[in-house]
């Protein structure tokens, strides 16, 4: 699959760049990060360079897409699609650095990806996932319109162990519009 950009009225969202290395890196040393997401910690410049590398052959792949959201022209954040499947489903993830947070970049990066994932992609649905607690990520996928589906007992993992999740998904036909989670 070749490379997409996507844009939005404030955001690039691009395949990430050996340039954005360092930007990667240490937005990656704020604790919120590897607190609620799978990347390794401490995190290392070369963990940013394979990183990338990996990304490409993904997009190349196409097992998985991810793109670097770019807010006038510097680097802020990850988001992308994984899980693909022929069958029309993918999983987003998104991780902003500190200085970019509250000022819904996230969800303007997200409502772009889930556009492209639904239209260009056809996908059916759009899963999200994250470890319990971590507010933040489920007030942006409940404002992109995700239906919270429930609490999944130690069902994520990383480097730190078995966590429990929130899972939520949105469907090509629904209509976005936010509705109450239980757990927000």
């Amino acid at each position: 699959m070749e490379p997409v950009t996507l844009r939005t009225a404030r955001l690039e969202l691009s395949l990430p760049r050996p340039g954005d290395a360092e930007a990667i890196t240490a937005a990656a040393a704020d604790p919120e990060v590897p607190r609620w997401t799978t990347l390794p910690s401490p995190y290392s410049l070369d963990d940013a360079v394979d990183f990338i590398a990996r990304a490409a052959r993904w997009t190349a792949e196409g097992s998985q897409l991810n793109w670097a959201i770019r807010h006038d022209g510097a680097w802020v954040g990850m988001i992308g699609l994984a899980h693909l499947q022929s069958g029309g489903a993918a999983e987003i993830g998104y991780w902003m650095a500190a200085s970019a947070r509250g000022q819904g970049l996230l969800t303007e990066a997200a409502r772009a990806v889930v556009d492209y994932g639904f239209e260009e992609l056809t996908l059916a649905r759009i899963e999200w996932r994250a470890v319990v607690g971590n507010i933040p990520s489920a007030r942006a996928a409940r404002r992109l319109g995700f239906r919270y589906e429930g609490m999944l007992r130690q069902a994520l993992s990383d480097s730190r162990g078995r966590h429990d999740g929130w899972i939520a998904g949105l469907l090509r036909d629904d209509d976005r519009t936010v509705t109450e989670w239980p757990v927000l």
